[in-house]
């Protein structure tokens, strides 16, 4: 069963689709949802109308954020947005286990089930009346039978990650900053680290540069920064998957400062 059961919103204020009584399971994979066309996307493009049918909330006070949900369109009876979803699964399988060298490095940051957590294709429709009923106001999904969280047991069951840890607090990035993270923890060239960083737009790296730097860290039998590409790129496709589909924050790396204690973190 996916997360709590919270009776904290009446029943007659939303109507649900049907397909919210199928399995929850799949809200826990490696999908992102986004609006525009990317071209390191795995799929191809997967369109379909939100499944909501549904009245707009009694209270708007608490999700303040009401105006601008994709739900917005559909309680309005307007046109609704375009919804593309969007699958890493095969960037992970294509990426393949981490080199023998440093797999003993990779199980030490506890990370390693997210390898064979992916999944390729799932039931989009359930997917798409999830994103529908999300509030990030609530951290819940508002169904007709109330608040339904997820929760950290749902965590350890469905993706085997610990919950029990130190806290990590991910500080804001300046570009430089960026460009200096990358240069000490990946080993890469400044001027290198610049023109990525300034490709994406701010404090991003693509999915794509990351992987080739991962093959080259191999090549030169450097380890440490192997391991932590390999690492950031398995996050960049699972836990920490963006609507961009093709980037992922240079700001986890930060995590993976000092390998033996990433896996002290929860």
């Amino acid at each position: 069963m996916l997360g709590r059961h919270h009776n904290l919103a009446p029943a007659d204020n939303f109507k649900a689709s049907p397909d919210i009584e199928e399995s929850a399971l799949l809200l826990l994979s490696n999908v992102s949802s986004g609006r525009e066309d990317r071209h390191d996307s795995d799929d191809a493009p997967q369109r379909r109308r939100p499944t909501a049918s549904a009245r707009r909330p009694h209270d708007p006070s608490v999700l303040t954020e009401y105006a601008d949900h994709v739900a917005i369109s559909t309680w309005n009876g307007e046109k609704c947005p375009e919804l593309k979803l969007f699958s890493h699964g095969s960037k992970v399988q294509k990426f393949g286990r981490s080199a023998p060298e440093i797999e003993g490095l990779v199980a030490a940051t506890r990370l390693s089930p997210l390898i064979s957590c992916s999944i390729d294709t799932g039931n989009r429709g359930l997917i798409s009346t999830f994103v529908e009923r999300w509030h990030k106001e609530t951290s819940s999904f508002h169904l007709l039978v109330g608040e339904v969280s997820i929760t950290l047991d749902d965590l350890a069951s469905l993706l085997h990650l610990p919950t029990v840890g130190a806290f990590h607090t991910f500080e804001p990035l300046h570009v430089d900053e960026v460009v200096l993270m990358l240069v000490e923890l990946l080993e890469v060239y400044g001027e290198a680290a610049r023109d990525e960083t300034a490709q994406c737009h701010g404090p991003y790296i693509h999915l794509s540069w990351l992987r080739d730097i991962y093959q080259s860290r191999c090549q030169a039998r450097h380890w440490n920064p192997a391991a932590r590409a390999y690492v950031l790129h398995l996050l960049g496709c699972t836990l920490f998957a963006n609507k961009s589909a093709t980037h992922v924050h240079v700001v986890f790396l930060d995590a993976l400062r000092d390998l033996s204690q990433s896996g002290s973190y929860a």
